[in-house]
């Protein structure tokens, strides 16, 4: 097992810490890392794709999974697969497809581990169908605070306060998981312009689940009688019939994969990616969508990638890192997804990811982030002045509409709103004073929460 000292941060660049990095590649090593624990506590990380400081522990002890990563069975006949908790989304859809089975769950960043998928407990573009990860979780074996390992199922308290419980309840070693069926490795897509939110808003609420995934770009540069603006991207797993005769023949071949998306240089200055640039962008990528098209076939990544499947926006974070900001509210409080919206277009934020989704049934979990209505997801620069207040006050319109933030992404929301917009977080901290008496599990975002 590899020790090192290293200063980590989340995938926003923001508030990095330093900690003692392990990475175990038996369960008995990460079982003596969490019994030989400092008083700061131990916590697990997978990819660090997490924006937030959910997997930093500052002057503690970071479990890196990154080696357990191995699929232990996979029953063809039932899609069921056994696997470890480092095991990447990305690499575990291209292991089952061929063989007709794919993620139960398609979150926007597949490049994250079944750990970290059950630790957020994230959500796709098909939620109000599918629902989030942890609902296609049978059972998952968890290093517990005194060293030992122990097999949770679904209707426990500790499988409760665990999915999307930010790996405070334990470490997840492993997991079984039920796979979706699938016959061809295309997603028929259709795209559509909304010229505002109140056309966005009503397109997405008239609609049927014939096509389950559904997510849409909002145009946060826009304002006026725009302000909204949007490209709605709808989608289904492709049937056979769907195909070109000439496809048919072999329907889970690997598609043509995208080339790599430009990435923003780390010098680059932000100034030059700001509101002007970013504004040209958005003008360009909302008329080069299609007014109205059905049917198109687009591969997996293609289609997950980006709501309109363009080549994404560069961010304009630059150097200084993004925050991320995501929240939920609930039917009949559009009014709110209104003000936020508009709020974000007087500013003019420059945001590179804006995406709506309408969200179904709450997640399993106790911290759960999924909930029933609207979801809008944003990264913003966390260099743009004054911003802390601006998110303090979008903080307020959301928690007084019953709305959350979600934890897994956050670097910043304030503890007294933790209760009101997460009412089961009382159960979660006794469930872990009772488990967890001496705090072995801790991380930056735990002691910032309270949690």
């Amino acid at each position: 097992m590899s020790v090192d000292t290293v200063t980590l941060s989340g995938s926003g660049r923001t508030a990095p810490t330093t900690a003692v990095r392990f990475r175990p590649r038996t369960y008995e090593e990460a079982a003596d890392v969490v019994r030989g624990r400092g008083p700061r506590g131990a916590i697990a990380r997978g990819l660090g794709r997490a924006p937030g400081d959910a997997a930093q522990n500052a002057g503690g002890s970071v479990l890196d999974m990154g080696a357990l990563d191995r699929v232990r069975s996979f029953d063809a006949a039932t899609g069921t697969v056994v696997c470890e908790a480092g095991t990447r989304l990305d690499r575990l859809a291209e292991t089952l497809r061929p063989s007709g089975w794919y993620l139960p769950v398609v979150p926007g960043d597949r490049r994250i581990t079944v750990g970290g998928a059950i630790g957020s407990d994230v959500h796709g573009h098909d939620h109000r169908t599918a629902g989030s990860f942890t609902r296609h979780v049978t059972s998952l074996e968890l290093l517990t605070a005194d060293g030992s390992v122990v097999t949770v199922l679904p209707g426990s308290p500790l499988f409760e306060a665990t999915a999307g419980g930010l790996g405070l309840t334990g470490i997840v070693l492993a997991a079984t998981l039920r796979c979706r069926r699938i016959a061809t490795s295309l997603i028929a897509a259709a795209t559509e312009r909304a010229a505002d939110l109140d056309d966005l808003l009503a397109r997405m609420a008239g609609y049927g689940t014939r096509l389950p995934y559904e997510s849409a770009w909002i145009d946060l540069m826009a304002r006026g009688r725009a302000t909204g603006r949007s490209v709605l991207v709808r989608g289904v797993h492709a049937p056979l019939d769907a195909l070109p005769v000439r496809d048919r023949r072999a329907p889970l071949g690997a598609p043509a994969l995208l080339p790599p998306l430009p990435a923003v240089p780390a010098f680059a200055p932000t100034s030059l990616l700001g509101r002007t640039a970013m504004g040209l962008v958005n003008e360009v990528r909302h008329r080069a969508a299609p007014r109205a098209a059905t049917g198109v076939l687009r591969s997996f990544d293609a289609f997950f990638r980006s709501p309109d499947a363009l080549p994404r926006t560069p961010s304009p974070a630059g150097r200084g890192g993004f925050v991320r900001y995501q929240f939920t509210v609930g039917p009949g409080r559009e009014e709110t997804l209104h003000r936020v919206v508009r709020r974000l277009s007087t500013r003019a934020c420059p945001s590179s990811v804006a995406v709506l989704e309408r969200l179904g049934a709450n997640g399993p979990g106790w911290l759960s982030f999924p909930a029933p209505g609207w979801c809008l997801a944003l990264d913003l620069p966390a260099g743009l002045p004054g911003i802390g207040r601006f998110l303090d006050g979008l903080d307020d319109e959301v928690a007084a509409a019953g709305g959350r933030v979600g934890l897994a992404r956050d670097s910043r929301l304030r503890p007294e709103l933790l209760t009101v917009m997460y009412p089961r977080v009382a159960e979660f901290r006794a469930l872990r004073a009772e488990t967890d008496p001496t705090g072995a599990f801790r991380s930056d975002l735990a002691r910032r929460l309270g949690l």
